[in-house]
């Protein structure tokens, strides 16, 4: 099995790039956000997933081996086909796809290309209890319920509650009620505490604000 590729992209269409390895051309699939990356004549370095059917062979291509894990993750709910998480994490990447999920943020998921109401709660559902080793791995801030009252210690790799879960959380919250998209606040909060864990809610808010009006 092909599990990653690094050559030249010598071709791009809407849904498939073709990447030359050494004078071998592997055509891959992509979602869109992967493949307004590409540019022909550059270097490319993606992890690949090998699909293999009675009738078909096929490569789908990933920015790394997280967001691949991500996709095996969502294919692994009942309904859950290729097409859908593709264009899953190409509404949301790995990071704000694992936040909404522990979330229980049907709606982030719902903007997707073909995922309604039914296949989102499921997703969530399903998945809830999953996405804890991934977000470990990243490093990436999990929020707990607000009535969880367990504290971290100093052995703790990555807190389940206090000021950063809230900040994050209360941020998320007023920009919403603000009227902008789920999934496009998430994207944006996520990439601003990665820049800048410091940030308090105020500026926190602020500067999402500022992301949100040029998405």
């Amino acid at each position: 099995m092909i599990g990653h590729l690094k050559g030249t992209c010598l071709a791009i269409t809407s849904e498939h790039a073709i990447i030359d390895v050494q004078g071998v051309g592997y055509e891959i699939a992509a979602n869109a956000r992967l493949l307004d990356g590409l540019r022909i004549g550059e270097a490319a370095s993606l992890a690949i997933e090998t699909m293999v059917r009675e009738d078909f062979i096929r490569l789908i291509a990933f920015h790394d081996a997280h967001e691949r894990d991500c996709f095996r993750l969502l294919q692994s709910v009942q309904g859950v086909g290729a097409k859908a998480a593709l264009a899953i994490l190409q509404i949301l990447p790995p990071d704000p796809l694992l936040d909404a999920i522990a979330m229980g943020d049907n709606a982030a998921l719902t903007r997707a290309q073909g995922i309604g109401k039914k296949i989102a709660t499921r997703i969530v559902t399903e998945l809830k209890g999953k996405v804890d080793p991934l977000i470990s791995a990243r490093g990436v801030v999990q929020f707990a319920p607000a009535t969880n009252s367990k504290k971290s210690t100093a052995t703790d790799p990555m807190p389940e509650t206090g000021p950063a879960n809230n900040i994050k959380r209360d941020a998320i919250s007023a920009l919403v009620n603000l009227g902008y998209d789920s999934a496009e606040v998430r994207i944006a909060v996520n990439r601003l505490t990665q820049s800048d864990p410091g940030l308090g809610v105020e500026n926190l808010i602020r500067q999402g604000l500022k992301e949100l009006s040029i998405l």
